[in-house]
């Protein structure tokens, strides 16, 4: 293995081969590196235009039109022969044309996720994207992270990493910077490699890049299952619902063919089958690929550019069945922004100093800030305090956690003096104190001070700001833990304002509009939670609020519907948060946004996981969704762009399905009776290929606000009674066509019938399209009315032209002929329109639905 050698040599030699050292590399010299490296990039066979071409070759459709072709050849029907090539052509040509733009879409998508590392170059902390990187670049690593190429370890803090990416061992593994004494032949073995795409579980690290892109053991990995091709359950279900309605018409077909040679003998045998062949593409919907195809990938690169990147594309389903959304509000419905609005304490600088010490400013640049807490006081802060914060070094650090609710430094300053700070909840400071900074207790006893700091900080809260406690003691002691937080010194607190967004207000009414739950998961306190959410019309009172710890209180059922009846959680740890969620997920479909390390398993849980793009690395790894600007209207907006697809492609299929089945059992009927073909292969053929541009186009039709309200309500296979129904008004329609013209000449026969059957199909479309009456639904796309008029104006001047008499054998029919066959089509969309209507009216009796 390639990292093998790495495992037995000392750390210096690993700098030595790689030119490098601990203060990392210069930019020129990691120019030079990326010319004979090139990008940290793991390359693999790509789906490329060729592939999709071919594809389109292996459809059953081209099977069965290729077949049906040839038998034309055989029997002489040249021209029949090469019509059916031409629109085998066509619709070559509409999958490929589709299905490349996805392949494009895709590939554009890929350059929106953001994947970034942290680095040193040059003896400075820089945040750098992860393809960046080149061999001797130093990485550091801490919990969370991904782990962005292969690294030989050279410092270890409590250091453990979950490798079951590449091992399958959901065990995390400890991991050291020593030498070993034999090579490491196996990953398990390699304890002081990190492997590319590993999680970091815990700890700190940092580490020398020896391998990057392919040449990392994960990059050999992808190589073997590069090209292998995968299926979102969507697709599946679309593909099992196409070869379930392929069996259900070769059956049917078979029994007609059949039936015919009982009737008729063997005459026109072949004529016979060639119509059989072209009667089964005719009712297969060849064209869904195509409109799933350019509905998900247009879809998806919509919401990419609304800063909302897909990882699979089958969750853009997901996405819109959402029916609650859980979500932090801090920069989904606040800016995020946060300004120092006030500092309780006797000595306020003192505070404002303590405060800059346990952020990141003592041992990183302003631009490696992790919170908007370090830029506010960052930015309120004086000369004076910032010269200050510079005569004091970090020894030790314990980060912000949400179960400790609280993040602490240990400090020495220029005399040598230690110094432990803690920064968090007030409750949780107050309550690790046993005492308050001088002349702030002045004569009331600890208690009835602490009763009255706790109620000035809730005013702030009731006002909607944030506040960060802070206390302290001197440290004496040789090693420094969380057990030293007590019997602390209460120094003062911070007041910060995080004004909502513009758009919070309107996102809360898009969400009540669309029938999506907003639910608040937070770790602020009841007050700032309920204010917020008031201010958002999300909740009637601010008291309208429950805490984690009186909700984990609860009895199992108790709990379930509070998380039911409630819209607001504050003070909540990521464990309540998983139990939430778990409990909503038992009736709801449930969308969970989240960022942190700890929010992983809540991530992994919900029906729909967003990631915000700057979260944890393993929070963008389990995630379907990466959001790339923190903002929960763009999420809503989302939700309703998913529902938009869906029900568009089910508009499809209802529309397809009806008219084709009602169609398809008419003419197989009608053929029984006449001793005539009811229409030409070609012509059936035709009538497939120019009823599909209209209804592809529908893929970006508008959607009515009932199926976006209720999107399972209207899902496929709750309205199958609806096809069914108006495939049957079709067919009666077929044979009242067939009642009135019967005596006529074949060729005008099958003219006739040929336009009936387009402007039906297209006449459905606009009925199906929505579930109110036709004239009072939205207007249609553009798309669709330019498509709906060109087949049209085809259809219709197709019968006159020479083109058409010749090679489709069409017959130019009269005035009145076309008179009576646009009353039976106006006849038909009446008939289509008043059951459509009668439909949803009982299925708005039966469940209750109230009409909007």
């Amino acid at each position: 293995m390639n990292f093998s050698q790495y495992t037995t040599k000392e750390i210096l030699e690993v700098f030595k081969e790689f030119k490098t050292s601990e203060q990392g590399l210069s930019e020129n010299e990691v120019i030079e590196k990326q010319k004979n490296f090139g990008l940290n990039e793991i390359k693999v066979k790509e789906t490329g235009l060729v592939d999709v071409l071919i594809r389109q070759f292996k459809s059953p459709f081209f099977y069965l039109l290729f077949i049906a072709a040839a038998v034309s050849f055989v029997i002489g029907e040249y021209v029949n022969g090469l019509l059916i090539l031409m629109f085998v052509l066509i619709n070559v040509f509409i999958g490929f044309f589709q299905e490349a733009r996805a392949v494009k879409t895709t590939a554009l998508l890929k350059k929106f996720i953001p994947f970034k590392t942290r680095v040193l170059r040059q003896g400075k902390e820089k945040v750098i994207e992860q393809r960046m990187l080149v061999p001797g670049d130093i990485v550091l690593l801490e919990a969370g992270n991904m782990v962005p190429a292969d690294l030989r370890l050279t410092k270890v803090e409590n250091f453990l990493v979950d490798e079951g990416v590449l091992s399958g061992e959901s065990v995390s593994v400890s991991k050291n910077a020593s030498v070993l004494s034999d090579e490491a032949k196996e990953i398990f073995q390699a304890k002081n490699i990190a492997f590319a795409s590993s999680l970091v579980a815990s700890g700190e690290a940092e580490g020398v890049v020896i391998n990057t892109g392919n040449r990392t053991f994960f990059g050999e990995v992808a190589k073997l299952t590069g090209e292998t091709v995968r299926e979102s359950a969507y697709e599946k279900t679309i593909l099992h619902f196409s070869q379930l309605i392929l069996k259900i018409v070769v059956s049917s077909i078979i029994i007609i063919f059949l039936a015919n040679l009982l009737v008729k003998g063997t005459t026109n045998f072949f004529d016979f089958l060639i119509f059989c062949i072209a009667l089964i593409v005719s009712i297969i919907p060849e064209a869904l690929p195509a409109v799933v195809t350019f509905a998900l990938s247009r879809g998806s690169l919509e919401l990419a550019k609304n800063k909302m990147v897909v990882k699979r594309i089958s969750a853009i389903e997901d996405l819109g069945d959402i029916e609650i959304l859980c979500t932090d509000k801090t920069g989904t419905l606040t800016e995020n922004f946060l300004s120092l609005q006030g500092i309780y304490a006797q000595d306020k600088d003192k505070c404002l100093l303590y405060g800059m010490l346990t952020s990141h400013f003592i041992k990183e640049d302003i631009e490696s800030a992790k919170t908007s807490f370090d830029w506010a006081l960052h930015e309120k802060a004086s000369k004076k305090v910032k010269k200050q914060v510079a005569q004091f070094k970090e020894i030790a650090e314990i980060p912000f956690d949400n179960d400790r609710l609280r993040s602490s430094a240990l400090v020495e300053d220029k005399n040598g003096k230690k110094i432990i700070i803690v920064k968090g909840v007030p409750e949780v400071i107050l309550s690790l104190c046993t005492e308050f900074d001088k002349g702030l207790g002045n004569s009331l006893s600890f208690k009835e001070k602490a009763r009255q700091i706790k109620e000035e900080m809730n005013k702030e809260g009731r006002m909607g700001r944030r506040v960060l406690a802070i206390a302290f003691k001197d440290f004496k002691n040789s090693k420094y833990t969380q057990k030293n937080e007590k019997g602390l010194t209460f120094l003062g607190y911070l007041s910060f304002s995080d004004p909502l967004k513009k758009t919070a207000k309107s996102t809360a009414e898009l969400a009540k509009n669309l029938g999506v739950q907003i639910k608040i998961l937070t770790g602020d306190s009841l007050e700032v939670a309920g204010a917020v959410a008031k201010e958002i019309e999300l909740v009637d009172d601010a008291s309208q609020v429950i805490s984690g710890g009186k909700l984990e209180a609860l009895s199992e059922n108790d709990f379930s519907q509070a998380c039911q009846d409630f819209q607001v959680f504050a003070r909540v740890s990521p464990k309540t948060k998983y139990r939430i969620i778990e409990s909503l997920q038992k009736k709801f479909e449930v969308g969970f946004l989240g960022e942190g390390i700890n929010d992983a398993p809540s991530l992994k849980l919900a029906s729909v996981a967003i990631a915000v793009g700057e979260g944890a690395d393993i929070a963008l790894e389990v995630s379907d969704i990466i959001l790339l600007k923190k903002d929960l209207r763009v999420i809503i907006e989302g939700i309703k762009k998913g529902r938009d697809i869906f029900a568009n492609i089910n508009k499809y299929i209802k529309c397809t399905l009806a008219s084709n089945f009602g169609n398809f059992y008419s003419i197989a009927a009608i053929s029984l009776f006449i001793d005539f073909l009811p229409m030409l292969p070609a012509q059936i053929l035709l009538v497939n290929l120019l009823s599909d541009f209209p209804l592809i186009s529908i893929a970006t039709d508008k959607i009515d606000q009932d199926e976006l309200k209720k999107p399972k309500a209207y899902q496929l296979n709750k309205v199958i009674p609806l096809i069914i129904f108006l495939a049957l008004v079709s067919t009666v329609f077929d044979f009242i066509f067939f009642g009135i013209f019967h005596k006529v000449q074949p060729s005008l026969l099958q003219s006739l019938w040929f336009i009936e059957s387009i402007i039906t199909e297209i006449l459905l479309i606009y009925s199906i399209r929505t579930r109110k009456l036709f004239v009072k639904a939205q207007l249609p796309n553009i798309g669709l009315i330019f498509f709906s008029v060109l087949t049209l104006i085809i259809t219709i001047s197709l019968p006159f032209t020479p083109f058409g008499q010749r090679y489709l054998s069409f017959t130019a029919p009269s005035p009145i002929a076309l008179f009576v066959v646009f009353c039976l089509t106006g006849g038909y969309l009446a008939a289509s329109e008043f059951v459509k209507l009668l439909y949803f009216r009982k299925r708005q009796n039966d469940n209750g639905i109230k009409r909007v």
